[in-house]
């Protein structure tokens, strides 16, 4: 039975409600705004639910780089591949993973020839395939934001048997969120942080950009109405330039966020510069192992080395999509030579890449 708190939450009545505020405050604030989420599910609720016709033309949502295997660097995938290509290897990963484009192959490339290339759901199937195959190397290519690191992170420390290994492509979306407010041509006005994250992370992380760099920060949940009841809890704080981190998401996400969880990634991990595909080396936007548990790192065990990637094939916008800067339809291949049966950028492939979800809303 479903609680009163969601009925209500995914009202019409209550839909039509937040609408008018939003209407009423725009007059109010007399400018436009420009709002960025960055969260593939976000961009999903938004596209899905047709949020962007229902707001003023002077609020604009832009999608920023919320997709964990859009951001995910070619030269990371180009490492599993070399892997993949031993005959004593089993590299697994998650679904979208193995479709992303990488320099020459994609990991799907390199299964149909062959290769050991298993998709699995988690990192416990890893270690699973890794106890059943002990004369194999079992390389578990880990991608993902805050909300996946804590279980790659236990497995780690439950020590999985010695043929077990992680290509560490892991990212951190507070080090983006600085990365984003330096872009000019953007002129963010306010952020809709990721609720699944915030599980993790809580509020602290955010803090900075409302108290620091005077932007406001609101903590969205994933039904149409928690998207909008961020965005004019966006809008009140613009329009009385009360700059703060606000938690819409509260029934899910603690102002603390999961103490066990933090605990386990500051155990396995350490914060580094980090490469996201497209956008550049972010400060403090990455992870890898700690050095206790570098038996574990496939990076040291395996010491490959990749000369030159190319993380966008040329022609290929994605680049400015994941910073927001174009739109999918803006780019000149999409819809054409790129679609998701035959993705030329990462942002086609997965559920959570912008382009893919604006071909599959948008794209008439």
């Amino acid at each position: 039975m479903e609680i009163p708190r969601l009925r209500i939450l995914r009202s019409r009545v209550f839909t039509e409600k937040i609408i008018k505020s939003i209407n009423k405050l725009t007059k109010q604030t007399n400018k436009p705004v420009k709002f960025m989420h960055v969260c593939g599910t976000h961009e999903h609720t938004i596209s899905k639910y047709g949020l962007r016709t229902l707001l003023p033309k002077e609020i604009e949502v832009l999608s920023g780089p919320g997709c964990p295997v859009c951001i995910c660097p070619a030269a990371d995938i180009d490492k599993a591949v070399e892997l993949g290509k031993r005959d004593d290897t089993i590299i697994t990963t998650f679904g979208d993973m193995i479709r992303v484009p990488a320099t020459k192959i994609s990991l799907a490339e390199l299964k149909a020839r062959g290769a050991d290339v298993r998709i699995v759901y988690g990192p416990n199937d890893a270690v699973k395939i890794a106890k059943e195959n002990p004369n194999k190397e079992v390389i578990f290519f880990a991608i993902g934001f805050e909300t996946t690191v804590p279980l790659i992170g236990y497995e780690i420390q439950l020590e999985p048997p010695p043929n077990f290994s992680v290509i560490c492509a892991l990212k951190l979306i507070p080090a983006a969120l600085e990365l984003l407010m330096s872009q000019s041509q953007l002129r963010i006005n306010g952020f809709i942080s990721p609720g699944h994250v915030s599980t993790i992370i809580g509020l602290k992380p955010y803090e900075i950009f409302s108290q620091g760099y005077k932007i406001p920060n609101v903590i969205s949940g994933f039904e149409p109405n928690d998207v909008l009841l961020s965005i004019l809890m966006l809008l009140k704080q613009v329009r009385d330039k009360n700059f703060d981190t606000l938690n819409e998401y509260s029934r899910v996400v603690k102002p603390e966020g999961n103490i066990l969880a933090q605990r386990i990634i500051k155990d396995v991990f350490k914060p580094v510069s980090s490469p996201w595909r497209g956008i550049g080396r972010i400060y403090d936007g990455g992870l890898v192992i700690r050095e206790r548990y570098s038996q574990f790192d496939a990076d040291k065990k395996f010491d490959i080395k990749i000369e030159k990637s190319q993380d966008i094939p040329p022609g290929c916008s994605c680049h400015l999509v994941m910073v927001g800067k174009l739109y999918p339809h803006e780019c000149g291949l999409f819809g054409k030579e790129c679609t998701p049966i035959n993705p030329i950028g990462p942002c086609m492939v997965s559920m959570e890449g912008t382009c893919s979800i604006y071909y599959k809303f948008h794209k008439r």
